[in-house]
């Protein structure tokens, strides 16, 4: 079974304001007292596809066939180690059935020689405070950059560089327009991972829509935990 979905790249259902990864959590224990708990994670929404695509202002600016989309949220205190770990995971992850056995999560993205969609993914560390979406424990957007980019990276040294898919660059202005694609001539952030990247700028995210084509349907959510990798 497919399971066609498009997606806005909005805000997330986070049901009873209950917090998950990267976010402090608070503990009621015995006669009411209040612990904090902080639990940090990089975090990867991995979706098994028959195809993929996102689109800004009407154009496709990247897409897969058959393969995974990977939505990824970058935590504040997230490391080279969480980047590491979610890389391992998505390219070994074993989603794809094994035709000639017939056993059905035998081989991994790597296996099948499929193709991999990166699309960055704040939103993913959203929690409500009340009714208003917040995402302050996402990482800032002039760190996120380049930690992305690093991650694009790591995935194409780690496979085949063809099959990894990143987003070319939208850029907004003080008013938080969309500009053009590549209005921003070949700032260091596209040049470093060769036009194929995402700025993590919350103002875009309404422009950005990700149509995706969900094979089974089979969706996972990875964490990573620095402390056990």
């Amino acid at each position: 079974m497919q399971l066609q979905l498009v997606s806005r790249c909005r805000v997330p259902r986070v049901g009873g304001g209950v917090v998950v990864g990267g976010v402090s959590r608070r503990i009621r224990i015995g006669s009411g007292s209040v612990k904090r708990k902080t639990v940090t994670a990089m975090r990867a929404v991995v979706q098994r596809v028959a195809s993929a695509s996102v689109e800004v202002e009407g154009r496709i600016v990247s897409e897969i066939g058959p393969g995974l989309l990977v939505l990824v949220g970058v935590h504040d205190s997230d490391s080279d180690a969480d980047a590491d770990y979610i890389c391992r995971k998505v390219l070994n992850m074993r989603l794809f059935p094994n035709e000639n056995t017939g056993k059905a999560w035998d081989h991994s993205v790597v296996q099948k020689n499929y193709q991999v969609l990166l699309v960055s993914q704040f939103t993913l560390y959203g929690f409500l405070k009340g009714n208003k979406p917040d995402f302050h424990v996402a990482m800032a957007p002039q760190r996120a950059k380049p930690f992305y980019a690093s991650l694009v990276d790591r995935f194409r040294n780690a496979y085949n560089s063809d099959a990894i898919k990143g987003i070319r660059c939208i850029w907004s202005n003080d008013e938080g327009k969309v500009m053009p694609l590549n209005s921003c001539a070949g700032c260091l952030y596209c040049v470093t991972i060769s036009n194929a990247a995402y700025v993590n700028n919350p103002h875009t995210s309404d422009a950005e829509q990700v149509n995706l084509v969900n094979d089974g349907p089979v969706t996972m959510q990875l964490d990573s935990q620095s402390p056990n990798l």
